[in-house]
């Protein structure tokens, strides 16, 4: 089986930080969301994987991704416009082959991998499998129709839902997708729709089996998706401290990365804090992601990311849910909680 992981779109409800990004490589846990899904294909035992991406962000997924993963071979297709689902997966075709694959898109996070799913996957010789999750909104997703416990139809973004299971964006298929794409029409709203290449292999009379995740799923689609992503998969860390630490005090799950240096501050954990990075007379707490060669001084915060090369001294106020981009100053006397969200090398400062 192979991988295709969809890495373009332009990320507009992530705006500034995707002005110098793609979506798919903003950091949760010290690692771009891509890095994690890569981890987790491999996990699955997967050995080839197509990457689609956009011409604008492309080269930059290439130069973090490189050309394989531990044992996983990478290729790259570009998708000229974003046209669907669907359609990147017509996209792919040619590196596909008829090989049965994994669709992945690359702004989800799910909770303990896909591997098991795979397993399931494979070990049946499925043509077809969704997963699914219960969600409170289901008129954002692509929806589950059943009859019972059969899965009978799948309708994309409904005014009325007729179940709140809402399509994961995983997905398992065998070659005979490639032929309801083929005869797709584009959908009310101009795009190939991969629930109607669903919808079609079950009007094909091919079997699409589902599966309901165990845990939790996170589409990242918006800063307070990151920081909640970010959040939960902190939760599964394990302490590990090789940096330094010296007073103050440590508590939770906590990651130091090595060459980072720890003084005078209290962490509550789950926390990461990564290489190189220095924490001074501060407090933070569960729920932040810090990344490499960071200065923090003075500052207490808490459930935030804050990215690489970030300078934080002296904020007079709590910080809490930020998303603060790579390269950015946060300094003085501001006299109200923040709660901002920071393209990179932002500058907020108020002089004393």
């Amino acid at each position: 089986m192979k991988g295709l992981i969809l890495s373009g779109g332009s990320g507009t409800r992530l705006r500034p930080l995707t002005h110098t990004r793609a979506k798919q490589l903003l950091p949760i846990v010290g690692a771009p969301i891509l890095h994690h899904i890569l981890d987790s294909l491999e996990v699955a035992g997967i050995r080839e994987t197509v990457i689609l991406i956009s011409p604008e962000t492309g080269d930059l997924v290439r130069e973090s991704c490189g050309s394989s993963w531990g044992s996983m071979n990478l290729e790259y297709v570009v998708q000229d416009q974003p046209l669907g689902l669907a359609h990147a997966v017509a996209t792919a075709r040619p590196l596909l082959g008829d090989d049965p694959f994994l669709l992945f898109l690359g702004d989800n996070v799910l909770k303990g991998g896909i591997k098991k799913y795979a397993d399931e996957f494979h070990s049946k010789n499925m043509e077809s499998m969704v997963l699914l999750s219960k969600v409170d909104k289901p008129q954002q997703f692509g929806v589950a129709i059943f009859e019972g416990e059969k899965l009978v139809g799948m309708i994309e973004k409904p005014k009325n839902p007729p179940s709140d299971l809402a399509l994961v964006g995983i997905y398992f298929f065998n070659n005979k997708i490639h032929k309801i794409i083929e005869n797709l029409k584009p959908s009310n709203r101009g795009e190939y729709e991969i629930t109607d290449a669903i919808q079609g292999l079950i009007d094909d009379s091919v079997k699409v089996h589902h599966m309901r995740v165990d845990g939790w799923w996170k589409d990242t689609g918006l800063p307070e998706d990151l920081i909640e992503a970010n959040k939960l998969l902190l939760e599964d860390v394990q302490t590990k401290v090789d940096g330094v630490v010296s007073g103050g005090r440590i508590t939770g799950k906590v990651i130091v990365e090595k060459g980072a240096k720890i003084e005078n501050s209290y962490i509550e954990g789950p926390v990461y804090i990564g290489k190189n990075s220095i924490v001074k007379n501060s407090n933070i707490s569960a729920g932040t992601s810090i990344g490499k060669n960071c200065r923090i001084n003075t500052v207490d915060i808490g459930n935030s990311i804050i990215m690489d090369n970030c300078i934080l001294s002296a904020v007079s106020y709590p910080m809490s849910n930020c998303l603060i981009g790579e390269g950015c100053t946060v300094k003085g006397n501001i006299d109200t909680r923040l709660n901002v969200v920071l393209g990179d090398r932002s500058v907020l400062e108020v002089p004393d």
